[in-house]
């Protein structure tokens, strides 16, 4: 056990709570090692007050002896030096020696802790068999513990324990330490709690007391780090700093309520003048030097901070966090600078550069302690940061002691120097021994010029390896541009240069105006001493074109171009026009940019000058690219009808804008370069026609080029520029360029077919070239070769057939001169008359569709050929005139011929030519025509439409018939219609066709239809087929003069007869007036033979003759498709009918009315019935194939046979015949229906009144 004498206590991670011990000392050495190695071994849970999340924490404790000096004093705030339990030791098991001297010295020991206000107590005995076995007649063990229980712990009998044979390994012994470390685990955890509680409480209270006067931040400190130091003592790390957190935060706020003018008491010693900064201390775990200056309000600002960073510092080395020492070490540098501002503290010049300095490589060095230098390269981000500031601090101690000057520190550098080295002090014995330490590189760095480079090269370039490492790729070029600095100071421009052009990179990219000037300016004086001359005028082209410099600059940079261009003797230098000048549009003359081979173009360029002052150039220059990728000689796609040629994106009118580029300063990389897209054609050479197209894509070279590699418009590098040689050039000479924009006007090249494609712009001035390389987007115009053409196209949306209709011709002469006596030579066709016309004007237009002349042209006509001769045209004109053609209408149904191609292969008319959805029949018209610059017959192709459709339908009234034909206007015109006449093929003298139509003449509109009627009259039995001819005249309805013109319908007419009447007739049940919904009623059918046996009928296989009588088998069937009726029984049947006139065969069936009202009759069907003749001597098994119905007694009459071919249901569904045969392989007979017109059925239409039964409660009406 320690002694406590009188020590110091000295504040260390290895604190414990005390616990003091009284009694027999001798008995507690004997357990002194069991007990220190069992207590911390178990975890116990600890909770707190005020809502806080308990914790497990191992309990260790510092045994001493107990002596009244232990014992908290009244007002002491230690918690370190408070014992927190007491415990008394005893192993007596005599009564009599318990009655002498133990129960006096508990008392005695009892009565000091009540003294002292000490709750926290425990008597702890111990029992040995040893004693128990020399002294025979003791008393049992519980007599002892029992009086002690009761002498002393009547109310709290927990604290009397009870440690049985502790020395010995037994199961027992195990049991009894169990319980008794359990029991003082559980006594100093409330012993913690309650007091630390009350220390709270206390400090909270002192707190709160902070508006007072005579309040001091930096006793409240030494408390409120009491409670600190006592959760580090527990090893509660995480509580701990969150103490020194709220005397940061709040010692943080005094301040800035300070500089807002709130400013309290105690913050006057902080005010004191600077007088050490030796840094940061991190090698100590509690510096006790700053602590003890703190304590006695001696500290200054810096002294503070370091103390309580060092303190935060070592508790989260502690945790594991050592990267967040490394954030919050910079946090503290830069708020350290900004208090002592608020603070007004007087602070030697530089003092604070080199407390910064030491602070910096102090934690660097405090991190690489406590980290491998795997985990130091992996978190290089957390602190590049101080290497960073260290490097930046050290470079302002190198410009204050005069280390960068060219001739070294004077004599007020070197005092300053021993000044700011005398501030530092001793160093400290922690550092002493390292050669690397924080004292000894400042120390050496501000030594001498040699020594301060080489710490100031080395810390710099370890912070941008470290910026590139990470990929903080714009921190390590503001680094670079530090160095670059650091050179030019030095005079060393040539290491300077590359750290500036990687500055100005970094700038550009995030769009830093003010510091690209700045910069460039540096690299201008880099390149002036360097004699770097090309570099030297591109950057003072730059910087001449920078508005963010003053005028008197920009016009210096300017005149160093001028004063080298105007040299008498010197070399070319290209440069890039980017910085000279802007490209802002391109105008064309004629705006398509696309003429004839020697037809004048001309070219604007509006340029934009950004230099301050004029500037007068020599030449101005435009390089052209020739190629026959599009231009060239055009088939037959003209200028007009071929597709459009690009220039550019441009607005309308020929102008192509250009894009205002970037100025000098602003980041490019926001503009990335759009698709260059252009069509590809591919055409035959012969005819022009077009055999594939595609699209393609010109600049796939700037689109996918890597980022890093892209050239800067703004910083080209000028051995990328170049003037391409053997170019066409488009150039004017003498050309004033003043500030702004400037237009100079071009004449473009046009001899040659092709396309041209403008690449360059130059501009030269003296032996100064300006070179735009590539001229975006992309100009280009095009000089063509045309052939000649020949268009034929209607003026209307459709062509109509039967009507005159004017088709324009369109001639373009392309390379061809029309001469005196050329022609174009029409084929005549009998179905397409050209008509003539008394003036048919020719009207010549030049290529811009403006009009040179107007003739009358000389058209003659033969049986074969209609010859039009051209009006004298000169090439790239067009001649345009007009023709009247009228395409006849057939008589018969329009049956297109197979059209086919030269080699054979089927023609396909064009989609767009068809008119599907108008209904109207198309005629084809084809024109032969032969051209007088070709040999070879050009075929064209003219689709007109029949503006008519007519159907006819045979129609009939018992032996009378009728014939109905509908025209429909199927067109969008209105016509006139007049003269409609029917007419047979052939010479009837016995049918005359009587007219029952109106008015002659009437008007139809379009999509509208006229129906005429024409009654048959025959002397005789009527032809089996008639041919017949429907004719008609017509003329547009708003034609001024009614000039018709014919219109013809054929068509056939079949079964002319009318064979069979059928006639139906429905009466109440027996005793009834009126049928009456669910009740039955009678349906008898009569079906009556009208003519005689016809030549045509003896032919028919349907027909048997037996006894000299011809008969034929028909089927009826009654079919109610509206549901009005419900068929009882049999519904349909097969009768054999006697062809003779007037014969009559009847059938009886009941039907039910399922509605109330006047009920439609059901339908009635017949049909032929034509049974198989393979076998006419077997009668098929009809049981088998055929449905049977029930029989009504209304069919008495029909014969067992007629019955047996029963296949109706009842509700009319019809069930196919002999499936069953079929199945079988028998052959089944036939179902064939009459032709129209053959079977008159005279109830067509007749109704019978249906009354409601009288208990309906509901009733339903049906009105048709």
């Amino acid at each position: 056990m320690e002694s406590h004498e009188e020590k110091p206590i000295i504040y260390t991670m290895e604190n414990k709570p005390i616990v003091t011990c009284a009694g027999d000392q001798a008995l507690f050495m004997s357990l002194y090692n069991s007990l220190t190695q069992q207590l911390p071994r178990e975890p116990m849970e600890w909770r707190r007050s005020y809502g806080r999340a308990p914790k497990m924490i191992h309990l260790e404790a510092n045994f001493v002896q107990f002596k009244e000096e232990l014992l908290p004093k009244e007002g002491n705030k230690a918690l370190l030096t408070f014992p927190f339990l007491h415990i008394y030791w005893t192993d007596c098991c005599d009564t009599e020696a318990y009655k002498a001297s133990v129960k006096e010295d508990i008392v005695r020991w009892q009565s000091l802790l009540r003294l002292h206000s000490t709750l926290d107590w425990l008597i702890v005995v111990v029992e040995s068999d040893a004693k128990k076995k020399n002294k025979t007649n003791i008393l049992p063990r519980t007599s002892i513990v029992d009086k002690i229980r009761n002498d002393f712990c009547n109310k709290q009998s927990d604290r009397c324990v009870v440690l049985s044979d502790p020395l010995k390994d037994s199961s027992r012994s195990q049991e009894s330490w169990s319980s008794f470390l359990t029991k003082l685990r559980t006594l100093l955890l409330l012993s913690f709690t309650r007091n630390l509680g009350r220390f709270e409480d206390d400090m909270r209270t002192l707190r709160e007391k902070r508006t007072e006067p005579g309040w001091s931040f930096c006793d409240y400190f030494m408390v409120q780090e009491e409670l600190a130091f006592v959760f580090e003592m527990l090893q509660q790390f995480e509580d701990a700093l969150v103490q020194y957190d709220e005397l940061d935060a709040l010692f943080t706020q005094y301040v800035l309520n300070f500089g807002a003018g709130d400013g309290a008491n105690w913050l006057g010693s902080f005010c004191q003048p600077l007088r050490s900064w030796n840094g940061l201390l991190l090698r100590r775990p509690i510096d006790m030097e700053k602590r003890e200056q703190i304590q006695h309000s001696q500290a200054s600002l810096l002294d503070l901070r370091s103390y309580l960073f060092s303190r935060q510092c070592t508790l989260l080395v502690f945790l594991l966090r050592p990267w967040e020492v490394t954030r919050r070490a910079l946090e503290l540098l830069h708020t350290c600078v900004q208090e002592l501002r608020l603070l007004e503290v007087s602070v030697p010049q530089g003092a604070l550069d080199c407390w910064v300095f030491l602070s910096c490589l102090e934690v660097l060095q405090r991190i690489e302690g406590c980290c491998d230098r795997a985990q130091l390269e992996a978190n290089s981000s957390h602190t590049v940061g101080l290497w960073t500031y260290a490097t930046e601090k050290l470079k302002s101690l190198g410009y204050l002691c005069g280390l960068v000057a060219k001739n070294g520190p004077n004599s007020e550098d070197l005092n300053k120097t021993v000044d700011l080295l005398g501030g530092l002090g001793a160093e400290r014995p922690e550092t002493a021994s390292s050669l690397q330490s924080p004292y000894k590189k400042l120390k050496e760095a501000l030594s001498s010029v040699e020594a301060f480079e080489k710490h100031y090269l080395e810390l710099s370039h370890t912070a941008m390896d470290m910026y590139r490492t990470i990929g903080r790729t714009r921190s390590a070029r503001l680094m670079g541009k530090s160095l670059a600095e650091f050179y030019m100071r030095k005079g060393d421009p040539k290491r300077a240069e590359s750290f500036l052009q990687d500055s100005v990179k970094s700038y550009l990219s995030e769009g830093w105006a003010l510091p690209v000037a700045h910069t460039r300016k540096q690299m201008a004086e880099c390149q002036k001493l360097l004699g770097q001359t090309e570099d030297y005028l591109q950057t003072s082209a730059l910087l001449a074109s920078d508005t963010h410099l003053s005028d008197s600059e920009r016009k210096h940079f300017c005149q160093e171009i001028l004063s080298f261009a105007g040299q008498s003797a010197g070399h070319k230098v290209i440069l890039n026009m980017s910085s000279f000048a802007q490209l802002r549009q391109l105008q064309f003359r004629p705006a398509a940019a696309v003429v004839h081979v020697g037809a004048s173009l001309q070219l604007e360029l509006r340029l934009r000058s950004l230099m301050p002052v004029p500037v007068q150039l020599e030449q101005l220059a435009i390089t052209v690219h020739f190629s026959l990728e599009k231009g060239g000689t055009w088939g037959r796609a003209g200028p007009g009808g071929g597709a459009p040629r690009r220039t550019g994106q441009g607005s309308p009118g020929g102008a192509v804008q250009f894009p205002g580029e970037s100025p000098p300063g602003s980041h490019p990389r926001t503009t990335p370069p759009t698709l260059e897209l252009y069509e590809m054609q591919d055409r035959s050479p012969s005819d022009g026609a077009l055999n594939s197209t595609g699209v393609i894509c010109k600049n796939v070279h700037l689109l996918l080029r890597r980022q890093d590699s892209a050239v800067s418009l703004d910083t080209p590098s000028v051995n990328t520029i170049s003037m391409e040689d053997g170019a066409q050039l488009l150039k004017t000479h003498d050309v004033s360029l003043l500030p702004g924009n400037n237009d100079i006007l071009f004449t473009a090249p046009s001899q040659e077919p092709g396309t041209y494609t403008l690449r360059q712009l130059c501009a030269t001035v003296g032996w100064v070239q300006f070179v735009l390389p590539h001229i975006y987007p992309i100009v280009q115009y095009e000089v063509y070769s045309q052939e000649p053409q020949l268009t034929v196209e209607p003026l209307a949306d459709n062509l109509v057939a039967g009507l005159p209709q004017t088709v324009k011709f369109t001639v373009v002469t392309g390379h061809y001169s029309i001469k005196r006596g050329d022609a174009l030579q029409l084929s005549n066709s009998d179905s397409m008359p050209i008509l003539p016309a008394p003036r048919c004007t020719a009207r010549v237009l030049s290529s811009a569709a403006e009009l040179v002349t107007e003739t009358v042209l000389s058209i003659q006509s033969s049986e074969k050929v209609t010859s039009i001769s051209l009006p004298l045209t000169p090439p790239y004109h067009t001649v345009e005139f007009q023709l009247v053609v009228l395409c006849h209408v057939p008589a018969g149904p329009v049956r297109p011929d197979p059209e086919r191609l030269t080699n054979g292969e089927p023609w396909h008319r064009p989609r767009s030519r068809l008119r599907t959805h108008s209904g109207m029949i198309a005629l084809d018209q084809k024109i032969s025509i032969d051209c007088p610059w070709s040999i070879y017959s050009t075929l064209v192709a003219l689709t007109f439409y029949i503006p008519f459709k007519a159907k006819h339908s045979l129609l009939s009234a018992g032996k009378r018939k009728y014939v109905q034909v509908c025209l429909q206007n199927v067109s969008d015109m209105n016509f006139q219609l007049a003269e409609q006449n029917l007419m047979l093929q052939q010479e009837l003298p016995m049918l005359r066709l009587r007219s029952l139509n109106g008015q002659t003449k009437q008007r139809v509109y379009s999509k509208q239809s006229v129906f005429y009627l024409w009654e048959m009259m025959w002397n005789t039995e009527p032809l089996p087929s008639l041919q017949c001819l429907f004719s008609i005249s017509f003329c547009p309805a708003d034609a001024q003069s009614l000039h018709f013109t014919p219109y013809h319908y054929e068509f056939q007419l079949d079964s002319l007869s009318t064979l069979y009447s059928v006639s139906a007739d429905i009466q109440p049940a027996s005793g009834e007036s009126h049928c009456k919904t669910g009740s039955l009623c009678g349906l008898e059918v009569s079906i009556t033979r009208l003519s005689e046996l016809s030549e045509a009928e003896k032919q028919d296989e349907g027909s048997v003759e037996s006894g000299g009588l011809s008969t034929t088998k028909l089927m009826y069937e009654v079919v109610d498709n509206s549901s009005n009726w419900a068929v009882c029984g049999k519904s349909s049947g097969i009768v054999s009918m006697p062809i003779a006139a007037r014969a009559t065969h009847k059938v009886r069936m009941e039907v039910m009315p399922l509605f109330a009202g006047n009920l439609p009759f059901p339908s009635i069907k017949v049909s032929k019935y034509l049974p198989h003749n393979a076998l006419p001597a077997i009668q098929p098994d009809t049981d088998g194939c055929l449905e049977n119905d029930n029989i009504s007694l209304l069919d008495k009459g029909l014969t067992d046979d007629q019955a047996d071919t029963s296949s109706i249901h009842s509700r009319g569904s019809v069930v196919s015949l002999g499936s069953g045969e079929q199945q079988r392989g028998l052959p089944m007979p036939r179902l064939e229906p009459f032709g129209p017109g053959q079977v008159f059925n005279c109830s067509q239409g007749c109704q019978v009144l249906v009354l409601p039964s009288k208990d309906d409660h509901v009733l339903e009406v049906n009105v048709t």
